[in-house]
């Protein structure tokens, strides 16, 4: 298998796994996809990680495989890309990304599809696919630009080049830079935190905040009133304000 899945703990791990670079092939954007729908549907999952190996997140998208494709081939293809990626971003749990190494192109841009992004103090990321005449195809020229805004995201397509990570950090590509040794621990600890919290109102705030940024402001406030009215007939917002007025707050375990 290209891309692996465990579970632990309430935490579903996508792991990337097409040495020595991770180069994102046709056989692993569909499995990724299948992950991704296994991930929303099982209960057991309550939040992800996505992450690569020690020395490699995803280098982008296999050259020779795409050097091979004319433009019919990829008018049909690139919708399935695009709905890999998207199967990721809409995952309804929490969804870190553990960078190491480089992530580029098409790694960069499954990055952009998490909810929290811990790099390597060592990882490089970037949207290269100028320098092969191409742009972004898979939520770059979208995600990117959303993320750290249309100047800095137009830099970075426009020019090709790679970031390092305190760069990442300060332009808001990455959301923490720890040692390369602690990555995966880290990314694990975040989503394990998580996974213990309610999963209901988990789902409506990622709801809310992407459904948000995708319309106006009073139609992301009615999204946002939707999911807060909808909670209140939830076991989980009976148990969280039941144990903040007996317990004091941060103390409620939900099921």
């Amino acid at each position: 298998m290209t891309v692996n899945f465990e579970v632990a703990d309430g935490v579903g791990t996508i792991s990337l796994d097409r040495p020595p670079m991770n180069a994102l092939d046709i056989a692993t954007q569909d499995r990724l996809h299948e992950l991704a729908d296994e991930a929303t549907r099982r209960d057991d999952v309550r939040a992800v990680v996505v992450r690569g190996s020690e020395k490699v997140f995803a280098a982008g998208a296999d050259i020779k495989e795409m050097q091979a494709m004319d433009h019919p081939a990829m008018v049909v293809r690139s919708k399935a890309l695009q709905d890999a990626f998207t199967a990721v971003a809409r995952i309804p749990k929490p969804v870190v990304a553990a960078l190491t190494g480089y992530a580029l192109g098409g790694g960069c841009e499954l990055a952009l599809c998490a909810d929290f992004r811990i790099a390597a103090d060592n990882a490089k990321l970037g949207q290269p696919e100028i320098l092969l005449g191409l742009i972004p195809g898979a939520g770059g020229t979208q995600r990117l630009a959303r993320l750290v805004g249309p100047s800095k995201a137009k830099d970075l397509i426009f020019t090709g080049r790679h970031v390092k990570a305190d760069e990442a950090l300060s332009i808001g590509l990455v959301d923490r830079v720890v040692p390369a040794a602690e990555v995966f621990e880290q990314a694990h600890a975040w989503a394990a935190r998580l996974a213990k919290g309610p999963a209901l109102a988990l789902r409506a705030a990622k709801e809310a905040v992407d459904g948000g940024l995708e319309s106006d402001l009073d139609t992301g406030l009615t999204i946002e009133r939707t999911w807060f009215a909808g909670l209140f007939a939830t076991e989980d917002r009976e148990t969280g304000m039941r144990s903040f007025v007996d317990e004091g707050p941060g103390k409620a375990k939900f099921r």
